[in-house]
């Protein structure tokens, strides 16, 4: 399916403060329209976004109920009460659950009598606070449960563990529904009576900032929390929550301490990832370190991926790790099986073409996967998409949406037909009995043909700026690497250089030739590059003829020698009016 491309414009006004940006930074043109494009319009903001600083964190207590949860949690530390961490079972969970522990075992001093940690298991408890939970919380004495990354919908819940005793601090960052759990505290910036500055704070971004406030109650110098930021940043990342405001600072600086200081858990994993220390970017935690922790939960158990974060034994974290990276290869093997089935399943169906969703059942598909499975399916048919399993007498599964389609919606207007149904957006979970599917997809189908755009229909490039080769300078390079980390509201940029044509020696590699190794021209200067899933476009190449290419640049290191590389998104034969080399 070919690619839309949308390249961005500046409004004339807009373009002259790209002028000025340029002239007072030092910058080029390029990079100030960068800024403006983030809406970033005077130098002190664009240096506070170039250079964050740690002092540009939000007051903690400005959050609403924080008093009251330093003012319990202290409470629960000097009464040596027993404290539960409870946390969601994917990477923001787990690691929110990991930082909450690793800072009240400095401040709660005996970790093993006052302190432990629940994970709800994915399967037969599902995702948010349960009931099996509270009991465990019961059964081994706890008086207060600090819950992270869920908590906020789990009114009954909180009321269930009040009965027996036991209050709650919620540590959350997703919408409330219509009543607020009645719980000592509830930290959750989207509120709707919300006091404090900053609205995308990841599950594990709350937390830190309960750990932030109860340091500065208690004179505890900000360097001893620091290290947790390691835990936030892997969080932010892959929460996929917008890496701009306060969560530009977090990521920046847990990436930092993820570099220099790692944790000997997550030291452990970027070994196994084939991470080098030093060198862990935004994309290693997304495609890397972050698959292998979300691993545990989908294949085995989320509270290994919290044991493996919060050891401090190096031989443990080894020894974890690498069973963590073996689940890793079979949840691999399970995606690309059950992503054959599913593609196999709708290939058999005639009208499968004509559809604008697509909803796919398979029997006994492994729960833990069918949400991958979901995004592989829009890579083929570009369409919302919904991959469910009917296992235990229930269906249910997992939908993932194409960018500007409200999926959240969609499925919503079928909510008589479901079970259960929760999520946002683009990315969502629900379950159903067998017998009401087919009048979900009929229902589903219809709305979504009813809703979508035209232009949803097709993939799209957002293309940052067009550029020439000669633009592509050391200087611009270093500039380009201020604006990391990249992710929602910052994406990493994507230029556009029309009329290219091979230079060189640009040629087909891989297995079975499928990617393109570039060396081409625009006639300002010659740049090589690697264009994956692209080998069709040799020959032509290869036979002078001219493309326009759109790609990300990123820098590469072979036998101590430093390039600035393009990693090609999308080609497109050229418009010009003369197409081939004279």
């Amino acid at each position: 399916m070919e690619n839309r491309w949308i390249i961005s414009q500046l409004s004339l006004s807009e373009r002259s403060v790209c002028d000025k940006l340029a002239e007072e930074l030092g910058i080029s043109l390029i990079a100030a329209s960068m800024l403006v494009r983030r809406n970033i319009h005077t130098a002190s903001e664009a240096r506070a976004f170039l250079y964050p600083e740690i002092s540009m964190l939000h007051d903690p207590f400005l959050m609403n109920d924080m008093e009251r949860a330093v003012e319990r949690l202290d409470k629960a530390v000097q009464a040596k009460e027993r404290i539960l961490v409870y946390g969601d079972y994917d990477v923001d969970g787990t690691t929110a659950v990991s930082l909450m522990y690793k800072f009240l075992c400095k401040v709660a001093g005996n970790a093993e009598t006052q302190l432990d940690y629940y994970i709800p298991d994915r399967y037969t408890e599902g995702y948010g606070v349960s009931l099996r939970g509270i009991d465990y919380a019961a059964s081994t004495s706890c008086t207060l449960i600090v819950a992270l990354d869920c908590g906020i919908k789990n009114v009954d819940e909180v009321k269930y563990a009040a009965e027996k005793g036991i209050d709650f601090i919620i540590c959350d960052h997703h919408l409330p529904g219509e009543h607020i759990p009645d719980a000592v505290a509830v930290l959750d910036a989207k509120r709707a009576d919300t006091t404090y500055p900053f609205g995308e704070l990841c599950g594990c971004g709350v937390g830190f900032k309960l750990a932030q406030a109860y340091a500065l109650r208690h004179n505890i110098p900000f360097s001893e929390i620091e290290p947790l930021l390691g835990f936030v940043a892997m969080a932010i990342a892959s929460d996929i929550v917008p890496i701009v405001g306060e969560n530009r600072v977090l990521a920046h600086f847990g990436i930092r301490n993820l570099n220099e200081h790692p944790a000997i858990g997550i030291e452990s994993i970027m070994r196994v990832g084939g991470v080098e220390k030093g060198k862990l970017t935004v994309n290693d935690l997304v495609f890397k370190l972050g698959p292998r922790v979300n691993a545990c939960c989908r294949i085995r158990s989320a509270k290994d991926a919290v044991r493996l974060l919060i050891t401090e034994d190096a031989a443990e974290a080894a020894s974890m790790s690498e069973e963590i990276d073996r689940h890793n290869l079979v949840r691999k093997d399970l995606d690309q099986q059950i992503t054959a089935e599913a593609l196999s399943s709708l290939e058999a169906d005639p009208h499968n073409t004509e559809h604008f969703s697509t909803v796919v059942c398979g029997d006994n598909w492994h729960k833990g996967v069918v949400g991958l499975v979901a995004s592989r399916l829009i890579n083929h048919y570009y369409r919302p998409t919904i991959v469910l399993t009917q296992t235990d007498g229930m269906v249910s599964g997992s939908g993932r949406s194409v960018e500007g389609f409200d999926l959240y919606s969609a499925v919503a207007s079928c909510h008589e037909l479901l079970t259960t149904y929760g999520g946002h957006t683009f990315a969502l979970g629900l379950s159903l009995k067998p017998e009401n599917l087919p009048a979900f997809k009929q229902q589903f189908e219809a709305y979504v043909r009813n809703h979508i755009q035209p232009e949803q229909r097709q993939p799209v490039v957002n293309v940052e700026a067009e550029i020439s080769f000669a633009d592509i300078t050391e200087h611009f390079f270093d500039t380009l690497m201020l604006f990391e980390p990249f992710g929602p509201g910052n994406p990493r940029p994507v230029f556009l250089t029309r009329s290219v044509c091979n230079y060189h020696n640009t040629r087909r590699v891989g297995k079975q030739g499928e990617h393109l190794k570039l060396d081409i021209t625009d006639g300002t200067g010659v740049k090589d590059g690697i264009a994956f899933g692209k080998g069709e476009y040799c020959m032509p190449l290869l036979n002078g003829q001219r493309f326009d290419v759109c790609y990300i640049l990123d820098e590469n290191i072979f036998n101590g020698r430093k390039t600035i590389q393009m990693i090609a998104q999308d080609l497109k034969p050229s418009a010009s009016a003369d197409n081939s080399i004279q």
